[in-house]
């Protein structure tokens, strides 16, 4: 489709900015009406606004793998609710693994925005439920689960709301099912609530310019979108840039997983290609290919330094594949529930190949993060989960020493130590950065995070995590970053736990979760002295340290 006339340009960046700015107040609503600390304080979801025709027009500053999975959850969902069939306050759900965003804890709700009875356009969000059922508390364990029935409820496309009201037969069986459903209603309900915000404002909208000149006005989106993306990725130079890296393992005992990418650039398109990779995996750890598409658009727009709003102009430039039956493009029934972990590695994997075509517009490895999920067993005195995010330091990038204490490749944020407290049998004895792990480099990458856990009752956790066995790759001479550790001390004794394990825990027990470095840029060698300086003094580094990584010693010493 094409813009049937010329849109002036004021008109275009208002509606546009508006179209944006919906898609905000949605995620605003979600965020204050949810129950659960994954959303409310984590910022685990999306919001987006479609066209009538299911085409992405905006989205909200918020976690690219949901936004990414998103048009094909949207194209999934109309084709079985086409649109004569949809009414004003209808509410389309599903939590399917290969529907969806790979993983059963994301919902994802479309609800259809009509004007004077037409269908002009959808909006949709999806956020990250802290438990789905399954065989552990949060739903998202590695290790112990090999297929996709044993994790959790798995919802496929139903009208799971009419006239703005959730069905209580529907809601009743998603509740039967999950441990802990206060919260789990809760957070339902507040994503209706964001859908109702963004359908009251598109209608506003549309009533206003005109439902015609909106469609006139979309295109243009669109068609400038992809010019733009296309213009920039016509800057990057031609080839073929391969990468690889590997995941620790899918749980003890396990090989690595093999993380291969090939991307190739021609003239103004992309293709990203992790076909090499390895097979599916009898564990919870598989990508479904919705999940690769995300990562790989959001780390080839990072790299190419796209400049527009994503939508479906931009989708047409890129190309993200992987072959059927790989780990990048799992088939179902394959469990994925873990596949979080997997996030940061397509983009440290598409970032370090395409190191050797643009090293200026890259970086270091991240540090990976930590997404531990710790429950209530059968010896609990309460039913209870703790969902947490941990994040690390960034790599060191070109002028540009890694940052730390940062989401990497998502917007979602550490959750305070006083909700987890406050909401949780546990208490936190440590937060701190780890000094010394920062990969060293003319720009050093950024440190690890040590988070220590006291646990007040018996409980499980599933872990979350990778890195214990690879390190975060420098660039360019950079050098990596320090492993990651997870420990369990227990009377005295301390116990290296792997990066995906499922372990019983008793009171008194601490979990100590010590993220891995991030990697550095640039020789060594090359680092500016009065960058070491203030680098010891605001402790990312020790004077032993400093030595090791770059001979040298302070001031006071010599």
């Amino acid at each position: 489709m094409q813009a049937t006339k010329d849109v002036d340009p004021v008109t275009l960046t208002v509606v546009w900015n508006k179209l944006i700015s919906i898609t905000d107040e949605m995620g605003g609503a979600l965020r204050r009406t949810a129950f659960s600390e994954a959303v409310r304080e984590g910022e685990d979801f999306s919001t987006g606004l479609f066209d009538r025709h299911g085409r992405l027009m905006a989205q909200g500053n918020f976690t690219p793998g949901h936004l990414g999975a998103m048009p094909y959850v949207v194209g999934h969902l109309v084709k079985q609710f086409p649109p004569e069939t949809l009414r004003e306050g209808d509410t389309i759900c599903t939590n399917d693994s290969f529907l969806g965003g790979s993983h059963f804890p994301d919902f994802f709700m479309m609800t259809p925005i009509f004007l004077e009875g037409r269908l002009i356009g959808y909006v949709v969000n999806t956020a990250h439920h802290v438990d789905v059922g399954g065989a552990f508390p949060g739903s998202q364990a590695v290790q112990g689960v090999s297929e996709a029935y044993q994790e959790g409820i798995r919802v496929l496309p139903v009208r799971i709301g009419r006239n703005w009201q959730l069905d209580d037969d529907i809601v009743r069986i998603i509740l039967g099912n999950v441990r802990l459903p206060d919260k789990v209603l809760g957070d339902l309900k507040a994503q209706q609530n964001a859908n109702y915000v963004g359908c009251k404002r598109a209608e506003e909208l549309f009533a206003d310019v005109g439902v015609e000149m909106m469609d006139n006005i979309v295109e243009t989106i669109l068609d400038r979108s992809e010019a733009r993306a296309r213009e920039l990725i016509g800057a990057l130079p031609d080839g073929v840039y391969s990468f690889d890296d590997k995941l620790d393992d899918y749980g003890p005992g396990s090989p690595p997983v093999e993380v291969c990418v090939d991307i190739t650039i021609s003239g103004d398109t992309v293709t990203i290609d992790f076909s090499r990779s390895s097979d599916q995996v009898p564990a919870a750890l598989n990508c479904y290919i919705n999940y690769t598409r995300a990562y790989g658009m959001f780390a080839i727009r990072i790299i190419s330094e796209f400049d527009v709003p994503q939508n479906a102009g931009v989708e047409r430039v890129v190309k993200v594949i992987a072959r059927e039956g790989s780990f990048f493009n799992a088939t179902f029934p394959a469990a994925s529930g873990g596949r979080a972990s997997v996030q940061v590695r397509i983009f440290d994997a598409v970032n370090g190949a395409m190191s050797k075509a643009v090293p200026d517009k890259t970086r270091g490895a991240f540090t990976h993060w930590c997404n531990p999920n710790i429950g209530s067993n059968h010896k609990s005195k309460s039913r209870w989960v703790m969902y947490d995010l941990m994040f690390g330091g960034y790599g060191g990038r070109a002028g540009h020493d890694g940052e730390e204490g940062m989401a990497p490749v998502m917007n979602c944020a550490n959750i305070p130590v006083e909700v987890h407290e406050t909401n949780n049998p546990i208490l936190i004895r440590r937060l701190e950065y780890l000094p010394d792990t920062g990969g060293a480099g003319q720009f050093r990458g950024g440190c690890g995070l040590r988070k220590d856990v006291e646990i007040r009752d018996a409980a499980v956790v599933t872990l979350l995590a990778d890195r214990h066995k690879f390190p975060p790759y420098g660039l360019l001479g950079g050098q990596p970053g320090a492993l990651s550790r997870t420990v369990l001390m227990r009377d005295g004794q301390e116990q290296d736990l792997g990066s995906k394990e499922v372990r019983e825990l008793e009171p008194g027990d601490v979990l100590s979760f010590r993220l891995a470095g991030a990697g550095g840029y640039g020789p060594p060698e090359r680092r500016a002295r009065e960058s070491i300086e203030k680098d010891l003094r605001e402790g990312y580094i020790t004077p032993e340290g400093a030595h090791a990584a770059y001979g040298h010693m302070p001031e006071t010493d010599e």
